[in-house]
């Protein structure tokens, strides 16, 4: 033990002692058995030492604090045993998981073995200076850290020794680069723990060790961690806040900028911007001589040669000067670092480190004080920066400069420091204090430089992008500004104003015409004046970029644009295109260049626009582009006429590239050609060329920055874009334009000519061999010529291929810029990576892209020949002598081979192509197989990319061979590049192949990708592995048998030392941080659990090792490795849940939620989402309390991750009915948080939103009170402010959808608990729904009105549950007028205006104010706005004071308006009130609604392609030139409204007024009466209305497109109905064309559309049958079926089309019918029903038998059904009765044979169906049976004519009625039946009714036999007392019938039935018996009844008597109540129950 270990002191007073004996087997399988770990195997003891640490890992962290107090020792043993493990050593993963333990042990224990721990540790760090004990050594100084991390404040007074240990082991760590970043993580940690305590000379010695290392040392992980020791000694300790201090960190921060590791440059920049930081003082002055004393004492250590280590150590007493602390104010921090940046010695990558430290050091400080420094920032940044010399006079450095600046000020202050109100204050410091200086105001003021300006313009643009409408505030100010900026004389600072001007206008749409018109006004003026020399020819370029920028918003926004100023603009550039050749040339040449850029311009209003001046548009590009003259001509001619030809062809060419990107519709085939071949004159122009110019002045430039060269450059790059939109797009394939130019040999040239011609000497001797390191540090701008599609790990994508985008701002070769490319500012380029390259990029970009669409088009030959030139050029001498320009030939090449073959195999939308023959293959695989070689990491990946698609399009047998190949070459290449290459290669064939056709090789690849992850090369083992992954996750479930060996390699290579950046050596730790191994592991184990899938459930083993190694990666220090792992867990959870415990998962993903790195923070975001997706409730229950507020934060704080509305949207739709008082509650919350944003002073801008202007009286009380309210609860104090407008208006936007979820259920339910809880928080939504309309924000407002408009749609009505005799929303009538007030203002917007105008319709609907007086300016701003709209002047159109709307917004205004009356026409049927308010105005009403729908036909149905092709005509409006123009946009607005306008017509022709007819008859002066003349009679005539079709055909089209809503649908098919109407349709819906159309759209609709739409179809089926002219029509005097006939048959084909739906058993008797009927279904089998029986009235006689055998089939179809028996046969007998007495009425008719055997059919399906109803298989075949009876009854009793007396089926059936007296549950019903047959009246007194009497002779012996002979049988039902009572019914019914002979014998017969009854029955008959005998001695048929007593034998005459006397009385008072003994069941009942269900 050393001498510092032996007088340590102990914490509190003892050591730690050792855990009881009792706890010993607790922790006992937790002691490392060092013998049986040795006994292993090698290779298997890390495996097995790994296993035993994350096991006791595991066992510690479950620990509770008293069993860690226990087992503390015994754990710190077992630690401190692995430690010193001489083998296997501790690798990284047990050195984190040890230390992990220590701190866990320390963390949740006691503190008492913390010295002990920390001696030994001190101990194992000191012993021995052996490096074989370096990895012993190694673990103790992680684990020494860990311990201060967790406890060091407990241990002060060992940290000195604990430093000086760690620093004595960094000087015998010179060879071990990851020991050396370990020691300086160590001492980080200590300094962090124990701060201000550390002594002073320790913390000065850590300081020099780590400067020195931070400058000095190799190994960037080294560096990295010294420069965050360097940080936390500044943090943390008081010494080196002096001057001298800050130099001297400097200096070693410098050095450590020029590292070649990012990483290491950014903490170097944090360590810098931290110790800034610390110096800053707000009370600090600017002082002149403190920057100037900075500057030279920096310049001392500037020179890279001098040490930093010789400058003088600090006197042991340091002087008073030396320990004056250091104060800077805010400028001169920031000086600190402009002075470094804008030093000419200083680096690309320092410049870049320096970017990232303005960015720390503003994330750092204060957010007040940035946002209060904003105007110094940004000042600052302009003239240190962009304003320095050095910066100005080298173009790299200032578009590399610029691009900083812009990161700064957008990417970092505008996006993630500044709030809402900060960004405004910020747009009014740039509009302020920069733009509106330009030009110079005051002459104190200097004016803004150029590059100041174009700064403030990014910015700008940047903010207002950000702000969107919230920016409107500060409008008219920015216009100003803009507009003055745009005509700068510098063409930068113009493009630059041109596409903030288009940022402008597009989140301020209303500044659109104004800003137009007044560049319009401008850019004419200045043309004017371009002879007078007052720099008029840069303001007109300038006005006509702006115009440009402005008019390519149109599109996005066509509201708010103008025809006229488009319309004006061609005609302007037109004419000065005609007058250009009469101008000198300069002027010229401005005239040229504004024309063509007026006409770029309007190219973005697309082809609707274009379309109609292709012609004219082909004609001036042939003029402008005409064929060469000879190159003797051409040399002839001056330097300046070349130049204006060459410009003038520059400019023609970018609007054709304009033409082409934006109306590719317009390309056709003959466009094409033409196009092609004034590209083809463009190429020999600039072959005719020379090649160098002499004595070229400034004199003979049109534009004095660009040579001829450099327009030469220009015009190639739009020739080869062109070519390349015109091939990839093209309607012809590219197929015409090959034909006429050899552009692909012109590409070849281009992108890979090995000559290079540097810019300057300076240049050339820069980029010579010597000094050449690699391409991608070349800072010339050019680079050599490389292609700017490959950007570090980026490769660009080519046209028509998915974009992914690469937030990599630093770019290798070249710089980008706006004014590089004029068109950024109509194409709209918003971000820094899509920023176009320098003319030269952009020309070998395009010949690549080019070259990639052609290649595959050619002939094999063809192929052949370029691939040899390719290789020949590659491979050229010239190339050996410039690296440069080798290294770009090389990617070029590689870019375009991997292109070409993109396109082979269809991943562009260029045609495919073929490169299958094998000479083409051969030469392909010779060039790709020497770039995977390439030592350039960049060439090799795209060449194994290219390699795998070249295998795909290849087939298998090249692919065999080529996998063959590749594994000899990586057996016997031992070149690391190589092998890495070969790998890849692998891995993208396999992934290219697919797992199908690539299987057959996997195991091979497999093998030999699984023995280089063992490789000791870093690029070798990382490309293997990722390879591994790609494999794994293209083979599917193929790769599953390779799983477990694939995780034990991983789990292998995770842990190797060799295999991450802690390694040994310098060159594998760098490669390893700059291309991390874990990264690729950790891709590789989620590739695994998607192989795996669902599988992992039943795989145990291999599911533990993934988890247990994404454990791992949840605890790494790399961000992609913990982004890797949350993906990881993702999956895991997706396919196997259970084994995942959900709230740790939940609460993890929520911590990483909080992340600050956005990769991280957005895969939380997904992971969340799939979860809520699954459960919203239980997630939200676990991830705890605040999380809710955290998702909304996120939103806030996080525009970029997209995942959390879909979370929020995901969480509403599950709980929005079981949470919705909560999510009220939630979103008012939201919409009135308030975020601490630490500003000083509020802007005025947010006074609005919080108190708004209303202009109202009537809600004063309202809005103070609400105003109160917000300031008592939620108001923005002075340092809040409000969540982001963009997140309020999603929360609005949740509301509105949470309120329509619980309408639609209130619908379905009116006791819908959601929706009582929304009636009692109507008054909180409507409080919310006014404070988002009176806002500041459009978007807000209209959301707002939209919320007001729902809540009155579902309220309106409801009456108040307080006060029952008013209205619920009666008490809110001022709060909602109000929040209509600002939509009406002069400052509205139409679709503001549109919203307020619905909810005035739907207020006025309601009935909350039903007299007209009362309704006041609610009613007045309709009837205003329907009276604006019959303006003869368009622009006198208003809405309120809403006026000067656009053509197109007027449109959106007036069908608002039409509808919202078209509303309260339809309203008027249920609020008679309506009356009033309509009648005045339906004069004006009807004609416009009619004139709109007309309107709305024309948009829908006319020809896309409009008439109109020649110049604007003297009666022809712009709008009618244009229509096609607006049209997607006005059918919008047409399409949301013709519903109800065609509803509202048709509500008033179900009036049937006279005007409403006059007017769709198109009489013209009826339509102008205000008022309805009730019409007494309808003309049926056969001729439509005159606007019938027009109806007709806008219905019947909106039926066949077909619609989501189902609520739609009926309103259409209601409309249809009652246009249909004879007296509108006539008989033009019987035409053959349109009725075979509408029954073909009725057909689609009843088979697909619910039961409703189908009961409507019915209905109109059954009208059109009714009305049809057949109907009329005697049908029997023919015997042809006529089309009429035909068109009867498909109506009632369509009703039996629904019923059959319904019931599938009428078509198909086995299928089998639905157990139950759905809602409605019952209706609608009665409707259809009765519309086939109502039809069958009008059908002619020919085929009348044919719908009756149709009907009768239908009707024993539903008898039959089970399913309808409880409710639709009760429903459809009675129609079926009057059917069956319509079709007997006629008696030649029910004679005829037809119909008797039909009705014989039908009988027997009867008998049938009653013998299976018998059964009593159903539960319902007791009713089926009684519905039989009593429909056998009914045929009985109505078609007795219809059925011959010798029928057998009459008999059979009168027995199975008979037979039923006798069965349970149907002898009442049969009874019943039989007394109706008795009772039946003959229908004719003649011999002819045979069959009526053969019934009742049948009937009547067997019932009286019934009657009399009583058995034993039960009879529960008294169905001989029914048939008594029958008997006794026939006798005297005979009598009324006038048969008394007949009656006397049957009563003969009848009343020796009753006694023998009642002597049977015993005294229990007499009653029933008596009452019968009675009635037979009553009335007329009193002597026949004597003379029968009379004759009778005394016995019988006795028991008679006795029945009488004994029952008689009972029968007396029983007789007005029926029966006796059980008549009180049946005695009259059955009979009524039978006429009920009759009808009658």
């Amino acid at each position: 033990m050393s001498k510092s270990q032996v007088h340590l002191p102990r914490i509190n007073g003892t050591h730690n002692q050792s855990a009881p004996e009792t706890q010993a087997p607790k922790a006992s399988r937790f002691e490392l058995d060092v013998q049986k770990l040795h006994s292993l195997p090698s290779e298997q003891q890390d495996l097995y030492l790994l296993t035993f640490v994350l096991g006791l890992e595991s066992y510690v962290c479950s620990l509770s604090h008293d069993e860690v107090c226990l087992q503390q020792a015994r754990v710190t043993t077992q630690l401190l045993q692995v430690v010193q493990l001489p083998a296997p050593v501790p690798t990284r993963v047990i050195r984190n998981s040890l230390g992990r333990c220590f701190n866990h042990l320390l963390s949740k224990g006691d503190r008492k073995p913390l010295y002990e721990s920390s001696n030994q540790l001190v101990a194992i760090i000191s012993a021995g200076k052996n490096e074989k004990e370096l990895h012993s050594r190694h673990a103790a100084v992680y684990c020494l850290g860990e311990v201060y991390k967790a406890a060091g404040d407990s241990a002060i007074s060992l940290s000195s020794v604990a430093c000086s240990s760690l620093l004595r082991l960094g000087k015998t760590a010179q060879n071990h680069a990851g020991l050396r970043a370990a020691i300086y993580r160590a001492l980080e940690k200590v300094v962090a723990s124990v701060q201000g305590s550390l002594d002073e000379s320790t913390a000065k010695d850590i300081w020099k060790s780590a400067r020195g290392t931070a400058s000095g040392d190799k190994a960037a992980l080294a560096q990295m961690n010294a420069c965050r020791c360097l940080e936390q000694l500044v943090k943390s300790t008081p010494y080196f806040d002096t001057p001298v201090e800050l130099e001297t960190l400097k200096t070693a921060i410098w050095k450590a900028f020029d590292s070649p590791i990012s990483h290491a440059r950014r903490a170097a920049a944090s360590c810098l911007a931290i110790r800034l930081v610390k110096a800053y003082s707000s009370s600090a002055h600017d002082q002149s001589s403190k920057p100037k004393k900075s500057r030279k004492s920096g310049k001392k250590p500037a020179s890279p040669a001098e040490d930093e280590d010789g400058v003088p150590s600090r006197p042991g007493s340091p002087t008073k000067k030396a320990s004056i602390k250091l104060e800077l104010s805010f400028t001169d921090v920031l000086n600190q670092l402009a002075f470094l940046y804008v030093r000419s010695s200083t680096s690309n990558r320092a410049r870049a480190a320096l970017t990232h430290c303005y960015i720390k050091l503003f994330t750092t400080l204060d957010a007040s004080v940035v946002q209060s420094s904003y105007g110094k920032i940004a000042d600052h940044l302009f003239s240190e920066l962009l304003g320095s010399a050095s910066i100005l006079h080298d173009r790299y450095r200032l578009l590399l400069t610029r691009k900083y600046v812009q990161k700064i000020l957008a990417g970092c202050l505008g996006s993630k420091i500044l709030a809402e109100s900060g960004r405004l204050s910020a747009a009014k410091t740039l509009i302020n204090d920069v733009l509106r200086n330009y030009p110079q105001v005051v002459k104190e003021i200097a004016e803004p430089s150029k590059q100041a300006l174009v700064g403030a313009l990014n910015a700008l643009a940047s903010l207002i992008e950000s702000l969107g409408s919230y920016f409107s505030s500060v409008g008219d100010s920015c216009q100003d500004a803009l507009i003055q900026v745009v005509q700068h004389p510098s063409y930068t600072v113009q493009i630059h104003a041109a596409y903030c001007l288009r940022a402008f206008v597009s989140a301020c749409p209303q500044q659109l015409i104004h800003c137009a018109s007044i560049c319009m006004n401008n850019a004419t003026r200045e043309l004017g004046h371009l002879s007078t020399g007052r720099h008029s020819h840069r303001r007109c370029v300038g006005f006509a970029n702006g115009l440009a920028a402005v008019l390519s918003v149109s599109p996005l926004q066509p509201l708010y644009g103008s025809l006229e100023i488009s319309s004006r603009a061609l005609s302007v550039a037109t004419e000065l295109l005609k007058n250009s050749g009469k101008a000198e040339l300069r002027v010229s040449s401005t005239q040229v260049q504004v024309a063509w850029i007026l006409i770029g311009g309007l190219m973005s209003l697309g082809p609707n626009f274009v379309k109609t001046h292709v012609s004219q548009l082909l004609l001036l590009w042939r003029n402008a582009l005409p064929k060469p003259l000879t190159k003797e001509n051409t040399a002839q001619r001056s330097v300046a006429e070349l130049s204006y030809l060459t410009h003038v062809r520059e400019c023609a060419l970018g609007s054709i590239l304009s033409f082409l990107q934006t109306n590719q519709r317009l390309v056709t085939v003959d466009v094409s050609i033409r196009i092609a071949s004034l590209l083809q004159n463009t190429i020999e122009y600039l072959e005719s060329l020379p090649t160098r110019v002499k004595d070229e002045d400034l004199s003979s430039r049109i534009v004095p920055s660009l040579q001829l060269s450099d327009l030469a450059v220009m015009v190639r790059r739009r020739v080869l874009q062109c070519y390349t939109q015109l091939i990839n797009f093209g309607p012809s394939a590219g197929t015409d334009v090959l034909g006429e130019s050899k552009i692909l040999r012109l590409a070849v040239t281009l992108f890979a000519e090995p000559t290079y011609t540097p810019n300057s000497l300076e240049s050339s001797i820069a980029n010579s061999t010597a000094n050449f390191e690699s391409i991608w540090d070349t800072a010339d701008n050019r680079g050599f010529g490389i292609t700017g599609l490959v950007h570090s790990q980026h490769i660009g994508s080519l046209p028509g291929e998915d974009y992914r985008q690469d937030d990599n701002y630093l770019r290798d070769a070249g710089g980008d810029d706006a004014e590089i490319d004029d068109m950024v500012h109509t194409t709209g380029y918003s971000h820094l990576w899509q920023l176009p390259e320098p003319p030269a990029t952009e020309v070998t970009n395009s010949a690549i892209a080019l070259f990639a669409a052609v290649f595959p088009l050619q002939s094999p030959k063809v192929q052949e020949f370029i691939l040899e030139q390719l290789l020949t050029l590659l491979s050229a001498g010239s190339l050996q002598r410039i690296p440069g320009r080798k290294a770009a030939v090389a990617i070029n090449t590689a870019m375009a081979l991997l292109g070409a073959l993109k396109v082979a195999v269809g991943e562009t939308a260029a045609e495919a192509g073929d490169l299958k023959h094998p000479s083409v293959e051969k030469g392909l695989q010779t060039l790709l197989r020497g770039f995977v070689t390439d030592p350039d990491r960049h060439v090799r990946r795209l060449g194994y990319e290219a390699l795998g698609r070249l295998c795909n399009s290849s087939g298998n047998s090249f692919t065999t061979n080529e996998v063959n190949s590749l594994i000899d070459l990586i057996v016997s290449n031992r070149d690391p590049n190589a092998r890495a290459g070969y790998a890849m290669a692998l891995g993208s064939i396999h992934s290219k192949v697919g797992g199908m056709a690539a299987g057959l090789h996997l195991r091979k690849i497999h093998g030999v990708l699984m023995s280089l992850c063992s490789d000791p090369h870093p690029t070798v083992h990382r490309c293997a592995v990722e390879a591994l992954a790609q494999v794994a996750e293209s083979a599917g479930l193929a790769f599953s048998a390779y799983v477990s060996s694939t995780l034990g390699l991983l789990a292998q290579t995770w842990s190797f030392d060799t295999h991450n950046e802690e390694c040994g050596t310098v060159t594998t730790s760098n490669a390893e941080i700059d291309t991390p191994t874990p990264m690729a592991v950790a891709h590789a184990i989620d590739s695994m659990i998607n192989v795996l899938g669902p599988d992992l459930k039943d795989l145990s083993k291999a599911r533990e090792l993934m988890v247990s190694l994404m454990d791992q990666f949840e605890r790494d220090t790399a961000v992609v490795v913990r982004a890797e792992g949350l993906r990881c867990w993702e999956h895991m959870y997706l396919y196997d849940p259970g084994d995942v415990k959900l709230s740790d998962y939940v609460k993890h993903l929520r911590k990483d939620l909080s992340s600050a790195e956005d990769s991280i923070c957005a895969i939380a975001a997904d992971g969340l989402y799939n979860l809520v997706r699954r459960d919203a409730q239980v997630v939200i229950q676990l991830a705890g309390e605040g999380f809710e507020e955290q998702i909304w934060l996120t939103l806030n704080n996080r525009p970029v991750v997209d995942g959390m509305k879909t979370l929020i949207e995901a969480w509403l739709g599950q709980t929005s009915l079981t949470e919705a008082d909560r999510w009220i509650a939630r979103i008012q919350q939201v919409l009135t948080r308030s975020v601490t944003t630490q500003t000083e002073e509020s802007p005025q801008s947010a006074k609005p939103t919080a108190e708004p202007d209303l202009q109202d009286e009537e809600v004063a009380g309202f809005a103070t009170g609400e105003i109160k309210e917000q300031s008592a609860v939620a108001a923005p104090t002075p340092l809040q402010e409000l969540l982001r407008w963009q997140v309020r208006t999603f929360a609005l936007q949740c509301l509105s959808k949470l309120v329509a979820i619980i309408g639609k259920d209130l619908d379905l339910n009116s006791d819908s608990t959601p929706g009582g809880i929304l009636q009692a928080r109507v008054g909180d939504v409507i409080r919310m729904a006014f404070h988002a309309s009176t806002s500041s924000v459009v978007e807000l407002r209209v959301g707002g009105l939209q919320l007001i408009n729902q809540i009155l749609t579902i309220f309106g009505s409801t009456p108040d549950p307080d006060f029952s005799e008013a209205l619920l929303l009666e008490q809110y009538q001022a709060q909602i007028s109000s929040a209509l007030t600002p939509a009406f203002n002069a400052d509205s917007s139409p679709e503001l205006a549109t919203a307020a105008v619905n909810v005035c319709a739907t207020f006025i609907a309601t009935g909350m104010v039903t007299d007209v007086e009362r309704m006041g300016r609610i009613l007045k701003l309709l009837v205003g706005a329907l009276e604006s709209l019959d303006a003869t002047d368009s622009n006198e159109m208003a809405v309120g004071d809403l006026r000067g709307l656009s053509s197109n917004a007027q449109t959106m205004v007036k069908m608002a308006v039409l509808s919202a009356w078209a509303e309260l026409q339809v309203a008027r049927t249920d609020q008679k009130y309506l009356d009033n308010v309509l009648e005045p105005h339906l004069g004006k009403l009807l004609p416009l609604w009619l004139a709109s729908l007309q309107e709305f036909a024309r948009l829908r149905f006319e020809p896309d392609i409009s008439h109109h092709t020649a110049a604007l005509g003297a009666d022809e409006s712009l709008e009618a030139v244009y229509s096609a123009l607006n049209r997607q946009t006005l059918l919008k607005f047409y399409q949301d409204s013709w519903l109800e306008l065609v509803d509202a017509i048709a509500s008033l022709i179900g009036r049937d007024s006279q005007f409403v007819f006059d007017a769709v008859y198109g009489k013209k002066d009826s339509a102008q009466t205000n008022g309805l003349t009730p019409k007494t009679s309808i003309n049926y005539r056969d001729e439509p209305v005159a606007f019938f079709f027009v109806l007709f055909g806008i219905v019947i089209e909106a039926l066949v497109g077909g619609s989501s809503n189902p609520a739609d649908t009926l309103k259409i098919l209601s409309a249809l109905k009652k246009i249909l109407s004879p007296s509108v349709a006539g008989n033009a819906i019987f035409q053959d064309a349109i009725f075979s159309e509408t029954v073909e759209s009725f057909d689609r609709l009843a088979l697909t559309e619910g039961l409703a739409a189908q009961s409507i179809l019915v209905d109109i089926a059954k009208a059109l049958c009714i009305t049809h002219p057949s109907a009329v029509e005697d049908g029997s005097s023919s015997s042809d079926l006529s089309d009429d006939i035909e068109q009867l048959f498909e109506l009632a084909r369509i009703i039996v089309l629904v019923l059959t739906n319904t019931l599938p058993n009428i078509a198909d008797p086995k299928s089998a019918p639905k157990a139950d009927l759905a809602d409605g279904a019952v209706s609608l089998i009665r409707n259809g029903f009765e519309a086939l029986v109502e039809a069958s009235a009008i059908f002619p006689s020919i085929i009348k038998f044919d719908l009756y055998a149709t009907i009768l089939h239908v009707f024993a179809t539903i008898l039959g059904t089970p399913a309808c028996q409880a409710a639709a046969v009760p429903q459809t007998l009675p129609i079926f009765r009057r059917f069956v007495q319509r079709i007997t009425t006629d008696g030649n008719q029910a004679k005829s044979s037809s119909l008797r055997a039909q009705i014989r059919t039908f009988l027997h399906r009867l008998l049938a169906i009653l013998t299976v109803a018998q059964r009593r298989e159903h539960e319902s075949s007791l009713t089926c049976a009684k519905s039989v009876l009593l429909t056998i009854s009914v045929v009985f009793t109505t078609a007795s004519d219809a059925i011959p007396a010798d029928e057998p089926l009459l008999y059979s059936s009168l027995d199975s009625t008979l037979d039923c007296l006798r069965d349970l549950g149907l002898a009442k019903v049969a009874a019943s039946c039989l007394r109706s047959l008795l009772l039946t009246p003959s229908s004719r007194k003649n011999d002819d009714d045979v069959s009526g009497e053969a019934i009742k002779r049948y009937i009547f012996p067997r019932l009286v036999v019934f009657v009399a002979n009583r058995t034993d049988e039960q009879d529960p039902e008294n169905a001989r007392g029914l048939g008594a009572q029958a008997l006794t019914a026939f006798v005297t019914a005979a009598y009324r019938d006038n048969a008394e002979q007949a009656a006397a014998a049957a009563m003969a017969v009848v009343l020796p039935a009753l006694l023998c009854r009642a002597q049977i029955g015993g005294k229990g008959m007499y009653q029933d018996t008596a009452a019968r005998i009675l009635e037979l001695a009553q009335g007329g048929l009193l002597p026949a009844f004597r003379d029968l007593v009379a004759a009778m034998e005394p016995g019988m005459r006795g028991l008679m008597e006795g029945v009488i006397r004994e029952g008689g009385g009972a029968a007396g008072r029983g007789e007005g109540r029926g029966d006796g003994d059980g008549g009180g069941e049946g005695g009259g009942e059955p009979s009524i129950a039978l006429k009920l269900s009759f009808g009658g």
